[in-house]
């Protein structure tokens, strides 16, 4: 790896510290030479500490350590991204990231459309909410819904007309979304699930 740690005067480059699983950022951090190759010996994220003007081990009093998985070098060569394994929370001030968010697997639209349908059954405004009057008819009314829209991939699926197909595949999700809640899961523990069957 030719890092270029000459580029500042001070011989330290940022490392950027990514959660190896859910791919959120967890801080920022400095490394120079050796603070690099004690990361890469010990397997524990180490920086130099521009405070205390010294290697840092991270989690060397807390024990929330983050241990290494691996280690990229951007284009220009001068910054690092460090994926790795986190043991308890990341910042100082017990936050999971130094940026005060959960250190959470996020599924973007997914996660979102999931949050909306949380907080439309939160609201249970059956008048005015699809989701909240569907929920307030029972588990089975959101499993038969499930159920149906199921069928109804099933059926477009063997005709020519994609968007039919791909509007019954969103209606099928979406119910399914639902049926997971209503369960008391989200998608991350059915990815769970998958992630224990991969070989």
């Amino acid at each position: 790896m030719n890092i270029d740690f000459n580029k500042n005067k001070d011989g330290l480059v940022p490392a950027i510290i990514q959660d190896v699983t859910t791919k959120n950022v967890l801080m920022l951090g400095y490394m120079n030479k050796d603070a690099l190759k004690k990361t890469q010996d010990t397997k524990l994220v180490t920086f130099f500490s521009r405070t205390k003007q010294r290697l840092w081990t991270k989690g060397e009093e807390s024990r929330n350590v983050l241990n290494l998985v691996d280690i990229k070098l951007d284009c220009d060569n001068d910054t690092l991204l460090i994926q790795v394994n986190p043991e308890g929370p990341t910042c100082h001030k017990g936050s999971d990231t130094c940026w005060n968010e959960e250190n959470t697997e996020n599924f973007g639209f997914i996660s979102k459309l999931e949050n909306t349908i949380a907080s439309r059954v939160k609201d249970g405004d059956t008048s005015r909410s699809y989701v909240a009057s569907l929920f307030a008819s029972g588990i089975n009314k959101v499993a038969q819904k499930v159920g149906e829209e199921a069928v109804e991939v099933v059926i477009e699926a063997m005709d020519n007309n994609d968007n039919l197909f791909l509007s019954e595949s969103a209606d099928l999700l979406f119910h399914y979304l639902m049926l997971l809640q209503a369960k008391g899961f989200k998608i991350n523990d059915v990815v769970d699930v998958l992630k224990g069957r991969e070989k």
